[in-house]
């Protein structure tokens, strides 16, 4: 059983989300997410300035296992990627809620409302 962090918001797509201060969110995935997918071998991150909608694919994720789709829990524009962790994809399977993927400007947070707690996620992954 993984350790879920209850500050955080949880999309069904298992991208958790982190509100900052600013109406921007960070984007990463989980943890149960990097333990399906395994270690992974590239990432693909959206394009700064790129404008997306919520539920629209914008980055993907690809493993030894397999490759998975990410999706923006918001509407906004990228307004950050992490370009370091390009280099350390290990850590992504070490620490997935410490090392955040992209950052997007909010448009409307209302679409967070839509997003699971921590117990939503739980339950959902039967943890």
């Amino acid at each position: 059983m993984s350790s879920i962090p209850e500050h955080l918001k949880y999309a069904a797509s298992h991208e958790w989300v982190e509100l900052q201060d600013n109406a921007t969110v960070k984007v990463g995935i989980t943890d149960h997410a990097q333990a399906q997918l395994g270690d992974l071998m590239f990432i693909q991150l959206p394009t700064l300035g790129r404008h997306v909608q919520a539920q629209e694919q914008c980055a993907v994720v690809e493993s030894v296992k397999t490759a998975s789709d990410l999706f923006s829990p918001v509407s906004g524009e990228v307004v950050a990627i992490n370009e370091a962790i390009l280099a350390k994809l290990e850590d992504v399977n070490d620490a997935p809620y410490e090392n955040w993927l992209f950052v997007i400007k909010a448009d409307d947070l209302s679409a967070l409302e839509g997003l699971m707690d921590s117990d939503g996620y739980r339950d959902m992954i039967g943890e």
